[in-house]
This record gives C-alpha cells, sequence and structure tokens, in this order.
C-alpha cells in the first residue's frame, strides 16, 4: 500500500475529488457498462472504477497491474454518463486517471511499443497516407488474413495485429490522396458560414463522408472552409491517456479554426465531436488558454446537430427505398447527448424505414484505439452487436463514427453479413442527389 495520505497520482491531471464524490454507487450504471455486461466484475463497472480511482487519490491503491487493468479495460464509451442519475462526469475522471497511469505505470515493453505506434501515426495523416498505402493493393487479403489470425484465438501481441489487420479499412489511392475543397459556396443564399473537420482516420479512409458532408452542407445554404493545415483534433490520444499530445493537437486546431472566422465549426465524427467540445475541461488549468478553449467549444457542432438547428431544408429529398437500422455512436449519444436529430433526418428521407436494435446503448466495441489494445472484449461485443443488428433485417447499417463503420462491417463479416454502412449525412446526400446509396453513384 502507499504511504498513509499519499496519492497514487503525481503531477497535473489528476483525476477530481469532487467528480469522484458525486457518485453515490447506486448501480444504475451497471446494466449499460459492455465490460460490465460481458463479466459482471464490480470493479470493471463505472463504480468500481469510481472507487478505485477514489482509493489511488487516497493512496489506498497502488499502480500495479491488477490495478491498472481495471482501467484499460473500459472502453469510455460513456453509456454511463446517460444512466447516471447524480450527474457523475465520468468522461473527465477516465481521462486524467489515464492520464496518470501512462505518465506513471511502467507499462512492459511491448505494451508500450504498440499503444507509441498507433499514437505516432493515427493522429498524423501524413503518416497514416502513407502506412495505409498498402491497403490500396493487399486490402482485401489483409483484412482476410486478420480474420484468420483472430478465429485461431491468437493471444498477446499477435492478437492486436490480428485485429488491426482484420479491422483494416478500405482505401484506395484516390482516398489516400484526396483533400476536401477549401472553400465550397452555399448553394443559394447563405444561411451560414462554417468549417468542417476532415480529421485524421476520417481524412484517409472515409473522404467520401467529407465529400459528402460538404455537399449537404452547402446544398442547406451554408458556405463551407475547409482548412487544408487542419490535422488531428486531439480526441484518440485525449481518450487513451496521451493528454499532453491531445493538447498539443487541440491547440492547433483552435488555431487554424479561428483564423477562418465562420459561425460554426462542423465535425462528422463522433468521438471527435466530443472532444472538441470539451476543449475548455481539457484547458481548464491552463489561463492561457482556457477561454479560447471554451469560445471555440461553443462553436462546434455535430453535422446532424447543426442541419436540425437551420430548420427547414431547404433541398428536396428524393426516396430512399430501404430498411436503415441505425446505431448510436457511443460519443454522440452518451458524449454529445445527441440522439434525436439523426433519427429524425434520416426519417424526413421519404422511403426509409428506420429501425434501432435492441442494446443500442451498448458500445459496439470501437471505442478510439480499444478494439486494437483490447481486442477480446472488442471481438465479443462487436459480435453482440452485429447479432442485434442482423435480428433488424436491415438494408442497410447507418451510424455516425468512423470506428463504428469499421467495428461493425469486421463484425459482420464474421457471422456472414456484408451489410452496406453508412454515415447518416451519405444517404442525406444521396436522397438530396436522387441517387442509390449502394450504386456508390
Amino acid at each position: 500500500m502507499s504511504a498513509a495520505n499519499e496519492s497514487t497520482f503525481r503531477g497535473p491531471d489528476i483525476p477530481s475529488r469532487t467528480l469522484i464524490d458525486a457518485c453515490v454507487h447506486c448501480g444504475f450504471c451497471l446494466p449499460t457498462c459492455p465490460t460490465y455486461v460481458l463479466w459482471g466484475e464490480e470493479m470493471d463497472s463505472p463504480r468500481g472504477r469510481v472507487y478505485l480511482m477514489k482509493a489511488g487519490l487516497e493512496g489506498r491503491a497502488e499502480m500495479k497491474p491488477s490495478y491498472v487493468r481495471h482501467f484499460d479495460a473500459c472502453l469510455g464509451c460513456l453509456a454511463c454518463v446517460t444512466a447516471c442519475p447524480s450527474g457523475v462526469q465520468y468522461g473527465p475522471l477516465i481521462e486524467r486517471t489515464r492520464a496518470q497511469i501512462e505518465r506513471n505505470y511502467p507499462r512492459d515493453a511491448r505494451d508500450r511499443a504498440f499503444r507509441g505506434v498507433l499514437m505516432s501515426l493515427l493522429p498524423y495523416p501524413g503518416r497514416l497516407r502513407v502506412a495505409l498505402a498498402p491497403l490500396a493493393i493487399f486490402g482485401g487479403a489483409v483484412r482476410s488474413l486478420g480474420r484468420t489470425l483472430m478465429k485461431q484465438r491468437r493471444h498477446g501481441a499477435l492478437s492486436r495485429v490480428a485485429a488491426a489487420l482484420a479491422l483494416a479499412p478500405k482505401v484506395t489511392f484516390k482516398s489516400l490522396l484526396t483533400h476536401a475543397p477549401a472553400h465550397t459556396p452555399a448553394v443559394g443564399e447563405e444561411r451560414m458560414k462554417v468549417a468542417v473537420l476532415t480529421g485524421c482516420v476520417q481524412r484517409m479512409a472515409f473522404d467520401h463522408v467529407n465529400a459528402a458532408t460538404i455537399r449537404v452542407l452547402a446544398a442547406e445554404g451554408c458556405t463551407v472552409m475547409a482548412p487544408r493545415a487542419q490535422g488531428c483534433c486531439g480526441a484518440l490520444p485525449l481518450h487513451a491517456g496521451y493528454i499532453d499530445q491531445a493538447r498539443a493537437l487541440a491547440r492547433r486546431t483552435i488555431e487554424i479554426f479561428e483564423r477562418e472566422q465562420v459561425d460554426r465549426i462542423v465535425v462528422n465524427a463522433a468521438g471527435c465531436g466530443s472532444a472538441m467540445k470539451e476543449y475548455g475541461e481539457l484547458f481548464a488549468d491552463d489561463p492561457r488558454w482556457h477561454e479560447r478553449a471554451r469560445a471555440f467549444s461553443a462553436r462546434v457542432r455535430d453535422v446532424s446537430q447543426l442541419l436540425v438547428e437551420l430548420g427547414e431544408p431547404r433541398a428536396p429529398r428524393q426516396p430512399i427505398q430501404a430498411r436503415v437500422a441505425y446505431h448510436d455512436a457511443c460519443h454522440l449519444a452518451h458524449g454529445q447527448g445527441i440522439r434525436v436529430q439523426p433519427r429524425a433526418l434520416l426519417q424526413a428521407i421519404p422511403g426509409v424505414e428506420l429501425v434501432t436494435p435492441d442494446e443500442f446503448e451498448i458500445c459496439c466495441g470501437s471505442a478510439g484505439i480499444y478494439n486494437l489494445v483490447q481486442p477480446r472484449p472488442a471481438a465479443e461485443l462487436g459480435a453482440r452487436k452485429a447479432r442485434n443488428l442482423a435480428a433488424l433485417s436491415p438494408d442497410m447499417i447507418a451510424t455516425a463514427n468512423p470506428g463504428c463503420t469499421l467495428q461493425i462491417a469486421a463484425a459482420a463479416r464474421d457471422i456472414g453479413y456484408n451489410w452496406p454502412i453508412f454515415h447518416p449525412v451519405e444517404l442525406i446526400d444521396a436522397s438530396i442527389r436522387g441517387v442509390d446509396p449502394r450504386r456508390g453513384d
């Protein structure tokens, strides 16, 4: 045990005692927590982890493997935040606890190296472009090899490599080299001037989502800016505990978008939007950046949120005859409280039959880099999500996060399904243009 009254946590970014004490251990969070649902272990539930945070803060627990394991197992999905009647802000607590772990816990060399590689690649579009280039040629074979290795139930480092291969996105040389137009004029009279986050993974693997986002915003009367110099918003490192890296990326993001002098900053990736809306919290202890970050966050909107905010649609919608299963991305539903807007936009498309799976509040297992560093529980959750979706017999899936798209696609392949998966804005775009999204028009 630690010395009496000596906190296990050290340095900056210590979890807040006030936030910890807000938890009354009522248990409402238990049935919505993915790891508790899987294992039924108290210390792998939100209230159990909050108890461990308090024990660390009070010096009653040491940062040993048995302690760290429970936080590594957490997806950070924030379903507990939705379920909590006491308003416990679990997001800042798990982010600060993970920051403490990454600063003060000596991970074994392989674990440290694997996480380090992810954090040196994923948030940097230039590096990521080079890393993903082989997938433009060998992507199908890579994913097939990954699925084979996963089925062999490999362990340790090889299980992580297998997961990375199985989850590899579909890319082309065109998608890797495409840049969103820096300026897209509004169709008709301008209603608003906005800037779009094109992201890191989103830009490389889901450039079609960015393109659809820009077309829809322009069609609805927005002048759209997409700053060429932008990069990662910091969400991936923030949620993984690399908080200093997250702050550096957030500062750069704020600086770049401030130059655009726009009314709103539009995001089409749930995890990114959640992180960007929390920049004020991220810089809470930095007097030079706190107010600047808060002002930035006040302008951030998810694309579905902004489209509803604009009011009556300007661009007519054409029919899409399809049964669409909507999957709630955790950082959209739980992190940002956005559930109604994407559903309302999809239901406004003529011909769409919108359905929601059982256990919609349970994470699919993607959760940033979780499905890469914790492949086994992630795969279990992915399979659970895929089975619940399959029960609906959908024609297509809609979800608003790139990680969810990759996770659900991989889980679906394992049980024999190959549903087309779209961002909701892609379906809106197809409806405006009068094309069938399944044909890739």
